[in-house]
């Protein structure tokens, strides 16, 4: 082993450690290990920088693109709820759920589906009195499930196949992957539907939560004639910056002031909401003209009005909101929302809400604004998953057929092999702006470039594995140790390392790291490369053991209350069965 391999091997470690601890955003630690690499002339910057032009991660560009039109179009959400409203069981329900978005994702985004549906679960498992930890995780399990059937249905299978290209083979064809993706969707189906309510917990939401214990959460002061700074604003009052609390909102009679920023009059008689730390009360008590109001019975229903609403948001992976905190995200001024509470593991985060530092996953409770929806789909900073009304359905249906009609036009030919996946998109995509159904604006808005910089970053260490022959050298030693157990070892050993990174990193990084030793060990041991390709594809998104590794895990993470127990408790039967399954077809078509 050279020095240059102990390097990388030292250099990768390190780099899976920080992901895991979660120190920078993920793609700024794999990008500073590619240019760390690079510096050290471990390999060109042809070499290095292979990824930024890998048809794969440029398809899943394009990708973000198309999703972003059904997102907006809305017709999943109106298919989806038509199904879920005719459910009267359980059973019903969760088939109704499971299925149909199983199918959707292997043609589209499933992270956007699950956007999409986990409002409406939360208002469908309301109104039947049903806690929606039922479905949420089914529902996520579900998209990856259907994720695995085509080579479109997640953006960990167009890395492989990008890499696959760079390899100088073929690639996958649009549905080689269903060999194991079809079987392994049916019976991880059956296990959701049929077993999974029995492992599921029962948590309520963190509204119903906070709803309970109110007074853990906000308190009320009078101002009184005597109060100095009345018809004053409320920086001039010196109620912003508070230790520890945060002035949410303003009742003046029948009208409820949300958010307040710094240039709001204070009046007498005025009913100060406040939240934080709720310890801290008694310092405000000591001010002229202010008077604690403790027999005062708040709700969370006396935070809306007319122009506000009380919302649940999750913070994403994308989010500008992380490194920073509240405060310092001018969250009010850029959301037109204020934050009430933030949790993080099922917990409150104690502390002054304007310096918490906000992380990927984080349940925010917020009381938003008239402009607050359209800021944050500006910002894609976090996903709504509050419960939505009835009615609430988009006004671009007809774009969202006529998007699915081209989709499924372009499938066809990539299927026969007229069209490459990546030219397919191109066009897609092209048409898409032409007939000014999505804006350029709005098309490069929904292109998530951190994922994409992750994604590049990766497919260049990737590189750098095979370039300083570390790929090689533990491939050469991965073999020799496992010979004697047999080609199944091999396979089953290959699958469980690169689930494991998967649950503690991220799929694409996961998949990229993964590639190109598996590779080495597929000609070593005399196993189809394109076997290996689709069982490390398969592997690197079966995340079902942690939120941390796919992006919908995390989605319904906060929203259902979950535990990291709940997701071992549910997810490891079901990484089981997709194991056994992925292994013993791989072993019978490609050994």
């Amino acid at each position: 082993m050279t020095f240059e391999m102990i390097f990388v091997v030292t250099a990768i470690i390190l780099m899976l450690v920080g992901l895991y601890l979660e120190i920078a955003r993920a793609d700024l630690i794999v990008f500073a290990t590619l240019f760390l690499f690079l510096l050290l002339d471990f390999v060109t910057p042809e070499q290095a920088l292979v990824g930024f032009s890998n048809q794969g991660m440029l398809t899943v560009a394009l990708l973000f693109i198309v999703a972003r039109v059904f997102e907006k179009s809305g017709l999943v959400e109106r298919l989806m709820s038509a199904f879920l409203a005719k459910a009267n069981t359980h059973t019903g329900a969760l088939s109704r759920l499971v299925i149909p978005v199983a199918g959707f994702s292997a043609f589209l985004n499933n992270t956007p589906i699950v956007v999409t549906l986990t409002p409406i679960i939360r208002r469908w498992s309301s109104d039947h009195n049903i806690s929606p930890s039922k479905f949420l995780l089914p529902l996520s399990y579900a998209s990856i499930l259907g994720g695995t059937i085509t080579l479109m249905g997640t953006s960990t299978n167009l890395v492989i196949h990008g890499l696959l290209l760079d390899f100088n083979t073929d690639g996958f064809s649009f549905f080689q992957l269903a060999i194991v993706g079809i079987p392994i969707t049916i019976v991880g189906l059956v296990y959701l539907i049929f077993f999974g309510p029995k492992v599921l917990p029962d948590h309520r939401s963190l509204i119903e939560r906070v709803n309970e214990n109110t007074k853990d959460y906000l308190s009320e002061m009078v101002v009184l004639e005597g109060f100095p700074y009345k018809n004053q604003s409320v920086e001039a009052a010196s109620l912003r910056n508070l230790k520890g609390l945060y002035l949410i909102e303003i009742i003046r009679g029948t009208e409820k002031i949300s958010p307040v920023t710094r240039d709001t009059k204070v009046q007498v008689g005025d009913r100060l909401i406040f939240t934080g730390m709720m310890s801290t009360i008694a310092d405000l008590q000591k001010r002229k003209g202010l008077q604690l109001d403790t027999g005062t019975d708040l709700s969370l229903d006396d935070l809306k009005n007319g122009n506000t609403k009380l919302q649940e948001v999750v913070v994403s992976y994308q989010s500008s909101l992380l490194g920073q905190t509240i405060k310092q995200s001018g969250f009010r001024e850029t959301y037109d929302a204020a934050v009430m509470a933030v949790h993080r593991n099922d917990e409150r985060v104690e502390g002054k809400i304007g310096d918490i530092v906000p992380k990927a996953g984080d349940l925010l409770l917020i009381v938003s604004g008239l402009s607050f929806e359209e800021k944050s789909k500006e910002q894609r900073d976090f996903y709504v998953t509050s419960p939505v009304g009835n009615s609430t359905f988009y006004e671009n249906e007809s774009k969202g057929w006529f998007a699915l009609i081209l989709l499924m036009s372009m499938i066809v030919l990539v299927t026969f092999q007229l069209l490459s996946i990546f030219k397919a998109m191109v066009i897609t995509v092209g048409v898409l702006i032409v007939t000014k159904i999505i804006s350029p604006k709005q098309a490069k808005a929904a292109v998530q470039f951190q994922v994409l910089l992750l994604i590049a970053s990766a497919l260049g260490i990737g590189n750098v594995i095979i370039q300083t022959g570390t790929a090689e050298w533990l491939a050469d030693h991965l073999v020799q140790n496992l010979q004697p157990f047999g080609i199944l070892a091999i396979l089953v050993s290959i699958f469980i390392l690169t689930n494991l990174f998967t649950e503690f990193i991220t799929n694409n990084a996961a998949a990229v790291i993964m590639f190109p030793i598996a590779y080495e060990v597929a000609v070593e041991s005399g196993i189809d490369p394109m076997g290996m390709a689709i069982l490390v594809a398969i592997a690197a998104s079966a995340s079902f053991l942690s939120p941390i590794g796919y992006q919908t895990n995390l989605i319904v993470y906060g929203p259902g209350g979950y535990h990291f127990k709940d997701y071992i408790r549910t997810g490891l039967p079901l990484s089981i069965i997709v194991m056994v399954i992925t292994v013993f077809v791989i072993y019978i078509q490609f050994v």
